[in-house]
């Protein structure tokens, strides 16, 4: 965890400007109410949305953090609500927990090898009150990435998803020898979930690299809409695959009552559906809806 030490080295005044953007009343909320959850060493600092730190108690290294890179900060969480807004649907069907807690969505960053530069960002919402006295019930939202130089995802931002998919089964699989009794009587499961992870990443690799990273609609015909929404159609199916085969695991978990394990099954279907919802409505559904207009202006 050194997302302090890397986002120290960085200076604001040259990341990218962010486009203005309009958001409706919930992700206003979520963007008044967004915390961050940032780590320092082994230590996880919780950020409220001013920046004081409310868990743990803070020492000189993350005070003086704080006090000097505040415009970082607000740029940092101008980013993530904007990259929600664009490229996630997490808010959108997490929205009724969202606005049971206020608004209140807690950014976990976890940084990306990258000198500062990409996260992987998981979420969580939690009841405004409870959240230090109970802060273990957050409930998991999802997880996106974050480029603070390229703010234009290439691929809707595909790529990083699969690519996280099959890391995230890797670091699964990891945990089932240290939390699963018995790991190896499961061994057929972890190998049909393994087989479906590096279908969608051989295939889904491989078909986006056969489309155009960044889609110019004005610049496309019908026809070529029409061939692109079908491979991105097939990845999505590769996906619904993957999430019937991890289902299938976790109800097998729950009925010989794994519940020290199950709970990270869970969490890798959550990403799995989440990913199965983007493509229907900002991938495939955004694509179809100019196939549509096109259709109309021929007609």
């Amino acid at each position: 965890m050194n997302e302090v030490e890397e986002l120290s080295k960085l200076d604001p005044a040259g990341f990218p400007p962010l486009k203005p953007i309009l958001l409706d009343d919930l992700y206003q909320s979520v963007a008044k109410n967004l915390h961050l959850e940032i780590g320092r060493g082994p230590v996880l600092y919780l950020l409220s949305p001013s920046y004081s730190v409310l868990n743990p108690t803070p020492d000189e290294a993350i005070t003086e953090f704080i006090t000097r890179s505040e415009p970082l900060l607000d740029y940092l969480k101008e980013a993530i609500v904007q990259n929600l807004a664009e490229y996630s649907v997490l808010v959108d069907i997490s929205s009724y927990f969202i606005e049971q807690n206020s608004g209140l969505v807690l950014a976990r960053l976890r940084e990306r090898d990258s000198e500062g530069r990409r996260f992987e960002i998981k979420f969580y919402t939690h009841e405004p009150k409870e959240l230090l006295s109970r802060y273990e019930d957050k409930i998991y939202i999802g997880r996106d990435f974050l480029d603070l130089f390229s703010p234009n995802r290439k691929y809707f931002g595909v790529k990083d998803a699969v690519l996280s998919l099959k890391a995230q089964f890797e670091r699964l699989t990891e945990r089932a020898g240290a939390k699963l009794r018995k790991a190896q009587d499961l061994g057929s499961y972890f190998q049909e979930i393994g087989d479906s992870v590096n279908e969608l990443h051989n295939e889904g690799l491989l078909i986006l690299q056969s489309l155009p990273p960044h889609i110019d609609f004005a610049k496309l015909s019908g026809k070529d809409l029409i061939e692109i929404n079908a491979q991105y159609r097939t990845i999505n199916h590769y996906v619904i695959e993957l999430h019937d085969t991890v289902a299938e695991f976790e109800n097998l978990l729950r009925f010989k009552e794994k519940s020290d394990f199950v709970r990270y099954v869970t969490k890798y279907k959550k990403d799995v559906t989440n990913l199965i919802s983007y493509f229907n409505i900002k991938v495939n559904g955004v694509i179809a809806q100019r196939i549509h207009a096109c259709k109309t202006k021929h007609s």
